[in-house]
């Protein structure tokens, strides 16, 4: 049983900045480091081995050949069922929304997408869109989309390092300009874009907006406010996450039971994790994968840390 260090995939889409490089020592080619995709097996971008004999290898690569690594809570998902990403909008995304399983699967040939983020930094006055601010109908929506004025509509929401969004399929969304955000969701890439400000991509044109699938899946409502009465920052049928903030005095013991692979983001400071038989050292910004029932293991150091498994199906 291994524990193994991951190297991003990272994204260098025209909203990003480069605070992941110099900051948390993400490795880019690019100027613009928008995404660091730090456990990702999806197709769009893999993260590769850093560690141990698999080195430098696709971890989707490994985990297509190593299926039992996952854990017998994965055994209910075709494929590996999560994507995690440190997020830096140092400007605004667009104002997009996910579809749910059933209509991703049937429209675009894999799973949609529940997302969660944990929010790293954030400047003052910072805020993000997250549904709508009261109802609204689909004609009202349309219009809205058409004549700019959406944003008048939605429920802004201002935030601060330590929030946590839970954003289900169906909500339309935003991430504001000024906010760093780890991201949980599902394994999937399938975003539908409302509104993009009138920003123009790399090749001059404005960006596709996909305002068909979105009145189709996208709740005209404001969404309650998901709280975790579980002790857990989240959890839902793909994802259960935990923070846990690491001292010099104070050693955190956890468990890679049958059950579940683990994965530890490291978003501030620096520590070990160890198990019996071998330690991987931890600064901010990198990414561990631990196998299920590899058991026991530890971490030291001073460090705050995003714990992820996968939960059984309740």
């Amino acid at each position: 049983m291994g524990i193994y260090k991951l190297k991003p995939a990272c994204k260098d889409y025209i909203w990003g900045g480069n605070r992941l490089v110099n900051e948390y020592g993400i490795e880019c080619d690019g100027e613009i480091c928008a995404e660091a995709w730090v456990l990702s097996c999806h197709k769009d971008g893999s993260s590769r081995i850093t560690s141990d004999i698999q080195k430098d290898r696709l971890f989707s690569e490994f985990i297509n050949e190593n299926k039992a690594v996952l854990g017998t809570n994965c055994e209910r998902f075709d494929d590996f069922p999560i994507l995690i990403k440190l997020i830096d909008a140092k400007k605004p995304l667009s104002i997009q929304v996910h579809p749910d399983d059933e209509y991703a699967l049937k429209h675009e040939k894999q799973f949609g997408k529940t997302e969660m983020w944990y929010v790293i930094e954030a400047d003052e006055g910072a805020f993000l869109y997250q549904g709508f601010e009261k109802h609204i109908d689909k004609e009202e929506f349309e219009r809205r989309i058409n004549d700019n004025t959406l944003t008048e509509v939605l429920h802004k929401k201002y935030v601060k390092k330590g929030d946590v969004i839970f954003i289900a399929p169906g909500t339309l969304h935003a991430i504001g300009e000024g906010i760093m955000v780890a991201e949980i969701q599902q394994n999937s890439n399938v975003t539908y874009r409302v509104y993009d400000y009138g920003r123009l991509g790399p090749d001059g044109k404005p960006r596709e907006l996909h305002i068909s699938k979105a009145l189709d899946v996208t709740k005209l409502e404001r969404p309650t406010d998901t709280v975790s009465n579980s002790g857990h920052l989240a959890t839902c049928e793909y994802f259960c996450v935990d923070k846990i903030t690491v001292k010099k005095e104070a050693v955190y013991h956890g468990n890679a039971g049958k059950e579940s692979f683990v994965s530890i983001l490291s978003i501030t400071g620096n520590c070990t994790v160890s198990t019996d038989t071998e330690a991987i050292s931890m600064k901010k910004g990198d990414s561990l994968f631990i196998e299920a029932d590899t058991g026991k293991y530890e971490i030291e150091g001073d460090a705050e840390v995003i714990i992820t498994s996968i939960p059984s199906k309740a």
